[in-house]
């Protein structure tokens, strides 16, 4: 800025009075402005230009829009006058007099540092460092302080001070650097690191003009993170300050304005540099928000480097408090009472892959919305580019059902804080778009983690933009934009450049046809992995099966289960006593949850039927036992599952299948056949008066008919014993009524073993089944049953007398191969079975004499299971 001096007094003055005030900006080595105390909004201020003496003119930009006009550099020592002052006077107080006015209202006079005229004269000091010199025309004799200009004025000069050092002063011209040809190289190339500034300019409370030193950059700089209120030109030229914008700038004015401070410039998007000005006193950027002069703003949020989570505690302060621009602010949860807000519940749905319905501890059902997140959504187009199809979005809309599994697997059963941000009110249906009623959205944490935070991260959500006014956003909005800008980078999930994956569900429920495709695979799988995607009643599910890739409908085998109410073609069926809570018992227990499945049958629907497992926890017999289902006549099937029991074997087949009897009906068989024996005694039947067909049932101890090749050779099996033979007609009657199967079941059950593999070889298959039939025919053993088998039960046996595993035996005995199971619950027998093998293989016995030979059964050598 151009110096000014006195002009030449045309009248003596009366005697000023003395007038105190702070400098607010040093213009020149002889001008300042000085500021009132503030009272109530910003103070009056005034420029003082100092009586007698002039010192070097500060550069000057050319006028915009003006092509005549040039750049004016520094006059020499003018800017180290201005500086000589600015770090003698910014922000103190000083005391001053005006001795003229001009026409203008330009005020000229002395200015002191301190309260009264005893401090420092600051044009002396000027004088006497060589940075000013003393307009002697006009000078009166008779003016003491005039004088003592001169005289220290001389003594500069003998001493070459300053103005009077030899070399003219040109090297103390800055070069000052205007514009800035890159602006984002420029930043860029500074790496954040801070730099040394003074701030010149103060056009609002956020956006100041800074000189960078030491190179002399002049830049406009937008603190990061923030905005303040701004002054709004009108068509007329004029400004109208928005509510607060005066306060804003004189905040940042006395505390920043020619100040030495450090910057660090943190981007510059759109030739916008933004930056953050670091004092010895503070941070202006949280200063502002926390005496409520600024706002966060999201775009500039993401480049702060100071700590995004400050900026909104400060702002966070602001808003509770009600200072200033916030003064009519309302809370978005203000509504809400501290439990409402904040509160542990147990997730128990993920629904898609932003809400999940939570247990509060009262026993309330709520869903909750992960705040200010959006979960994968399809485009229009894409949505309807086959109509033909039923749109899933679970499995049609890319990553959701990624997302939806994230969630599932790390909450469900789970206890979370729920910490509510907002809640969303209710919309009408508009064009296009749903109705939505109204949402809980609240920051859903587990062990420290912001489930949306992680959910963002991994790519399968993407984070709401908002209205810079809108407050309905989550609480840790700026770690949500970090984490996408992370899977941005990385290009995970949504983000990723690869092709998005397929989920080719096939869903066979009521798909009669189907469902009795798929039915021998189920049961031939024993027990197998699924995911309980719905509960309709407290024992119909929809299951997810992972490994299938299909949706099924299941029904729990052995239970009868009160009925819920159901749309009908007939209206709506009334729902039974304790359907509802049945209901809620099983989805408490396995929705969305992992199980395991064991599937016996089928319906004329297409549902399958069996039984659930989670946790080692029979679904069906849990229902039971809390009085909420009733026990099916179908349950007697299952009930030995995974009890040992006793039995009688009572013959063991070529193939190394067994036939035993249970131990505890053995009475009633030998009851039945003494009865028998003498019923038959009393009459006999006449001989040849049987005809034999296949399947009747006959008296020849009590056998089946299981083939007629002709009168003389009729194949029978000994339902009571499993044993088989050929017989002549003659020696078979028709069996009395009175002693059907009805009466009582045929008493010889087939198994075979769990967990082994007989050899393919003949004779190493006589020597097990010949070691087995000395082992356990004709005695007493204890039998479990394991899993189900294509055509009959695969079970565990033990000896009577010393409980040890007779097929663990062949095994360690090297009879017999160990046939691998998957299933879970398998897992540690199959392990103990492997172990035996290996130690029979390792000491050569029986079929392991020669070495494994199974390695020779490769595909390569032409070998084919």
């Amino acid at each position: 800025m151009a110096s000014v001096s006195a002009p030449a007094q045309t009248a003596p003055a009366p005697t000023a009075p003395l007038q105190r005030g702070i400098v607010k900006m040093v213009l020149s080595g002889c001008a300042i402005i000085v500021r009132g105390q503030p009272r109530g909004g910003p103070p009056p201020e005034r420029q003082i230009n100092l009586s007698n003496i002039r010192a070097g003119a500060m550069a000057r930009r050319a006028a915009q829009g003006q092509p005549d006009t040039k750049d004016t550099p520094d006059e020499p020592w003018a800017f180290q006058a201005r500086e000589f002052l600015r770090k003698k006077l910014i922000g103190k107080e000083v005391c001053f007099t005006v001795e003229i006015k001009t026409a203008l209202g330009r005020e000229y006079g002395m200015v002191y540092l301190g309260k009264d005229t005893t401090g420092e004269n600051i044009a002396e000091s000027l004088v006497n460092e060589g940075l000013a010199t003393v307009r002697r025309e006009g000078i009166r004799g008779n003016n003491p302080e005039q004088a003592r200009l001169c005289d220290l004025e001389d003594q500069a000069k003998s001493s070459k001070k300053g103005l009077w050092s030899e070399g003219g002063g040109t090297h103390t011209i800055r070069d000052l650097k205007y514009t800035i040809e890159n602006p984002r190289n420029f930043v860029d190339s500074l790496h954040q690191k801070p730099i040394n500034a003074i701030i010149e300019h103060v056009r609002d409370g956020s956006v100041v003009r800074a000189l960078l030193l030491p190179d002399y950059y002049l830049v406009t700089v937008m603190l990061s993170g923030i905005k303040c209120p701004t002054f709004k030109r009108e068509a007329d030229g004029t400004e109208t300050p928005e509510p607060f914008a005066a306060e804003a700038k004189f905040f940042t004015e006395s505390r920043l304005l020619q100040r030495d401070v450090q910057i660090i410039l943190e981007s510059c998007p759109n030739q916008i540099i933004l930056g953050t000005i670091l004092h010895p006193n503070g941070n202006i950027t949280e200063l502002l928000l926390k005496e409520g002069f600024a706002r966060c703003v999201d775009w500039s949020m993401a480049v702060y480097t100071q700590g995004a989570e400050k900026l909104r505690a400060a702002e966070r302060s602001a808003k509770e408090r009600k200072v200033r621009i916030w003064k009519d602010y309302v809370a978005p949860t203000a509504n809400l009472d501290q439990k409402d807000r904040q509160f542990v519940a147990k997730v128990m749905q993920v629904v898609n892959a932003d809400a999940m319905v939570v247990k509060l501890n009262s026993g309330e059902y709520k869903t909750i919305h992960l705040s200010s997140i959006r979960p994968p959504r399809i485009e229009g187009e894409e949505k309807n580019k086959d109509k033909d199809k039923r749109f899933r979005p679970l499995y049609d809309i890319p990553y959701m059902f990624e997302a939806r599994e994230f969630l599932r697997k790390k909450l469900i059963g789970k206890k979370v804080n729920v910490t509510v941000d907002y809640i969303r009110a209710a919309t009408g249906p508009g064009e296009g778009t749903p109705a939505f009623p109204e949402r809980t959205c609240a920051t859903v944490t587990i062990g420290g983690i912001n489930i949306a935070e992680a959910l963002v991260s991994k790519g399968l959500a993407t984070v709401i933009r908002y209205r810079q006014d809108d407050d309905q956003r989550s609480s840790h909005y700026d770690e949500l934009l970090a984490a996408e800008a992370r899977a941005i980078k990385n290009g995970k999930g949504l983000h990723s450049k690869k092709e998005v994956p397929i989920h080719r569900v096939a869903d066979i429920s009521g798909e009669t046809q189907k469902a009795k495709q798929f039915l021998p695979f189920l049961q031939r799988a024993g027990r197998s992995e699924a995911v309980v995607e719905y509960v309709f009643s407290g024992s119909r599910l929809k299951l997810y099966m992972p490994k299938e890739t299909c949706l099924i409908t299941f029904l729990l085998a052995g239970i009868e289960c009160p009925r819920s109410s159901r749309n009908l073609p007939g209206g709506m069926q009334v729902a039974e006593p304790f359907s509802d809570e049945a209901m809620l018992f099983t989805k408490e227990l396995v929705l969305q949850r992992e199980v395991e499945v064991e599937v016996e049958s089928m319906d004329k629907a297409g549902n399958f039927i069996g039984w659930l497992h989670i946790e080692g926890v029979n679904l069906s017999v849990a229902l039971v036992e809390n009085a909420l289902s009733k026990v099916h006549f179908t349950a007697e099937r299952h009930a030995d599952r995974g009890k040992k029991r006793p039995v009688y074997v009572t013959e063991i087949t070529d193939n190394l299948h067994f036939y035993t009897q249970d131990v505890e009906t053995g009475g009633q068989l030998e009851s039945l056949m003494e009865t028998m024996r003498a019923e038959i005694a009393a009459q006999p039947p006449v001989e040849g008066s049987y005809s034999a067909r296949r399947g009747d049932y006959c008296i020849a101890k009590v056998s089946r008919v299981e083939k007629v090749e002709s009168p003389a050779k009729v194949h029978v099996f000994y339902i009571d014993y499993g044993n088989r033979e050929v017989v002549s007609s003659t020696r078979l009657a028709a069996i009395p009524p009175a002693f059907s199967i009805r009466t009582l079941p045929a008493q010889a059950t087939e198994y075979t073993f769990a967990f082994i593999q007989v050899p393919q070889d003949e004779d190493a298959r006589a020597d097990v089944v010949d070691c087995v039939v000395r082992d356990i025919q004709n005695s007493q053993c204890l039998l479990n049953v394991e899993y189900s088998g294509a055509t009959c039960p695969h079970v565990t046996i033990q000896f009577g007398d010393t409980k040890d595993d007779v097929g663990l035996g062949l095994v360690k005995e090297g009879l017999v191969m160990v046939d691998i199971r998957k299933e879970k619950h398998l897992q540690k027998m199959v392990t103990e079975y492997l172990n035996s093998q290996e130690s029979a293989k390792s000491a050569r016995l029986n079929i392991w004499r020669y070495g494994d030979f199974r390695a020779d059964d490769a595909d390569e050598f032409g070998y084919s299971r």
